[in-house]
């Protein structure tokens, strides 16, 4: 009988409106972390401060939130075979999403704007050609998948009208290790989509860039800015920001040389205020968040250790690191915000306006 009782009490909370961002106090952020006990996945504040964690099987890389409901996607550490969806107001896994045979899923996702479809990247496990997978999001059912239009898509976001970018890394590498088989010949770009998954246009990197892959996207008011982490000579000081406003080639914001050396030739994350006025980049190896203007200026860089994960919220950024801190930047410096006891992952993920 009590088998019964808590059996349709379980149909009776699936039958349930969910609840939304609201519900939970209005999460700002989603990030990944490790705690002494395993992995876990945050809801942060603007101030930092933790709504819920939910844990996780391992390493994640980044999450995508519903549009409406409180419902995060939190996928593995590229490139990895799990994708949960999770129910944050109860901590409840609601369903496990598995790429088909001979895919992985390559740390990134995004919904549609009424949240009725999820698209992720994935990669052909040998090879590494890119998919862009579409599931339906009543009962998390894989319905259709489509080109990425290159090689190790990685970031993908939404664009007005359906559209989306996708960051297509351009590395192939070897599905069990990760070892990157095609660094001499590689060829990262940006295709947009349609929303019926026609390729609408592409830019690609020079040819003396074409090591330079690109990774992470934030959008801006009729421009995309990308974040690349470069694979050739770390002796010679390159861009890793660029900007890309379709029907036009991509233009590349070189900073000082001084300061690129200081980025180590990874950009980790990358996030853009709503009014498209200020971005900024980070970089865990250099330990450095450097901020740029809309065209693509450098208007300052700070440092401390492990910066990884970036997002905007309002006018400014906060930024993670790998000892738990979350801190606002400013031009003027870091501030502290809160203290976790963990080590936050790569990315800092936006509740917000998509």
């Amino acid at each position: 009988m009590i088998a019964r009782r808590a059996f349709l009490a379980g149909l009776a909370a699936v039958s349930l409106p969910r609840m939304g961002w609201a519900d939970i106090g209005s999460p700002a952020f989603l990030a990944a972390g490790k705690t002494a006990s395993g992995f876990v996945l945050h809801g942060l504040t603007g101030d930092g401060e933790s709504l819920f964690s939910v844990p996780l099987p391992a390493r994640g890389h980044a999450a995508a939130g519903h549009p409406h409901q409180a419902i995060a996607v939190a996928f593995a550490r590229r490139p990895g075979t799990y994708g949960l969806v999770i129910d944050c107001a109860s901590g409840a896994i609601l369903h496990q999403l598995e790429p088909p045979q001979g895919r992985q899923f390559n740390g990134h996702g995004v919904f549609s704007a009424d949240g009725a479809l999820l698209m992720t990247s994935e990669v052909v496990s040998e090879g590494s050609a890119g998919r862009i997978g579409l599931w339906e999001t009543d009962t998390y059912r894989r319905v259709a998948e489509w080109d990425s239009g290159g090689i190790g898509p990685h970031d993908i976001k939404r664009l007005p009208g359906g559209r989306i970018v996708v960051a297509n890394g351009g590395i192939q590498t070897d599905p069990a290790d990760r070892t990157k088989l095609n660094l001499a010949t590689m060829r990262p770009n940006l295709t947009l989509l349609s929303s019926k998954g026609e390729v609408l246009d592409r830019a690609e990197l020079p040819t003396e860039l074409r090591q330079n892959s690109i990774r992470h996207l934030a959008l801006l008011p009729g421009k995309i800015a990308f974040a690349m982490q470069w694979e050739g000579d770390a002796a010679q000081p390159v861009p890793l920001l660029g900007l890309w406003a379709p029907g036009k080639g991509a233009v590349l914001c070189p900073p000082d040389d001084a300061f690129a050396f200081a980025m180590k030739g990874y950009a980790g994350s990358i996030a853009a205020t709503q009014d498209g006025k200020r971005i900024a980049l980070t970089s865990a190896p250099g330990g450095v968040v450097m901020l740029f203007d809309e065209m693509g200026h450098q208007t300052a860089c700070h440092t401390r250790a492990d910066l990884s994960g970036v997002a905007a919220i309002g006018g400014s950024f906060v930024v993670t690191d790998g000892s738990g801190t979350t801190w606002q930047v400013q031009e003027e410096g870091l501030a502290l915000l809160s203290r976790h006891t963990l080590a936050w992952d790569n990315h800092l993920v936006g509740l917000g306006p998509a």
